[in-house]
């Protein structure tokens, strides 16, 4: 055996090293495929998606990163986000619980009317509520943060509410199980349907308004397509929110290295979930100003009037409760320790 040919097979094992640990470098990069139902120009994926995709990557050097599918382009419908999460099919999504009725309903306590005007303190104490009686409900499935969205408000086509009687008549969409009681309570007809399907809703005429936050209005140009607007007075709180949670595949996390693990943690949790609270309510006011522009009327329903309201939706804590009880929960002290979350993490 010539020099050449030694020389040659002693280099084999080297070479085979080097191939196995390029192959180990390569089998730690991880891409996370990440759904959701907002346009890529929406404030959740330009100020909240995008950023804690980008810082993932960053301090994983690279070996983590998002492929994002925006507006449901993985396919599905925006109640099916849940399954899709759980299953596998996504490994990340964002999502509204209540778009799914009854499925979760521990944490239907946070979308009952008058519970909160601050999205951030509705953030903190969604948190702590969901350590104590919520996470059960999603199994195969880790919750990397959890809020409530800013201040709903009505939003009517061709006539303003002012006062309880003006619901009367009226076609209204809201986005969960607890909003659609909250309507017909209120005296409107509830249509129940996820975000994406407004537009089409309102320009076909098939309802006449919507409850929805100012936040996402922009995103969907829904101020150009209504002229009321109807905001309940800040002393109080506001008229109805909605949960979302941020989740991630539990067997997609516990597949990670402990390296990577390390860097999802430490973009997940409750200082997470206050954070995403204060970006929800910072924008409040860039999505009214784009109606004001507009030349949109506004009407601020008054403490007194907003009373009424409230004695008008006290049967949907009675509800609450009993279902809680139904299912062998402490239905009272479950709405009692939201209620004290609130009232501890109100600045």
């Amino acid at each position: 055996m010539n020099k050449m040919i030694r020389r040659s097979l002693a280099r084999l094992p080297v070479v085979a090293a080097g191939l196995a640990l390029a192959g180990a470098a390569q089998a730690q990069e991880v891409t996370l495929k990440f759904h959701h139902i907002w346009n890529t120009q929406a404030m959740a994926s330009v100020q909240l998606i995008t950023p804690w995709c980008d810082k993932i990557a960053k301090e994983s050097a690279g070996k983590m990163k998002c492929q994002v599918f925006p507006a449901m382009s993985m396919g599905g419908t925006p109640p099916q986000l849940v399954d899709q999460v759980k299953d596998g099919v996504a490994d990340l999504v964002i999502t509204l619980p209540g778009y799914t009725a009854g499925r979760f309903p521990a944490l239907e306590v946070f979308e009952l009317p008058f519970m909160t005007n601050s999205a951030e303190v509705g953030a903190r104490a969604a948190w702590d509520y969901l350590q104590k009686y919520a996470l059960k409900e999603f199994p195969g499935t880790k919750i990397l943060a959890i809020w409530v969205h800013d201040e709903g408000y009505v939003h009517t086509r061709e006539k303003p509410v002012k006062t309880l009687a003006d619901f009367k008549g009226l076609k209204m969409r809201a986005p969960t199980r607890q909003t659609n009681k909250l309507l017909a309570a209120l005296g409107a007809s509830p249509v129940g349907m996820p975000l994406p399907a407004i537009v089409d809703a309102v320009s076909k005429g098939t309802i006449d308004g919507f409850l929805l936050p100012w936040e996402v209005m922009p995103s969907l140009k829904l101020h150009e397509m209504v002229k009321y607007h109807s905001e309940t007075d800040p002393t109080r709180p506001a008229l109805y929110s909605a949960v979302f949670v941020f989740a991630m595949n539990q067997a997609k996390y516990d597949s990670l290295p402990a390296e990577l693990k390390k860097v999802v943690d430490a973009n997940s949790g409750a200082a997470f979930s206050q954070d995403i609270g204060k970006i929800w309510d910072a924008s409040q006011a860039v999505g009214r100003k784009l109606a004001q522009d507009r030349g949109n009327s506004f009407y601020m329903i008054p403490a007194s009037e907003l009373q009424n309201w409230v004695q008008a939706s006290q049967p949907l804590y009675r509800d609450f409760v009993a279902d809680m009880d139904k299912k062998g929960l402490p239905g009272q002290q479950m709405l009692q320790d939201a209620r004290e979350l609130l009232t501890k993490y109100k600045k």
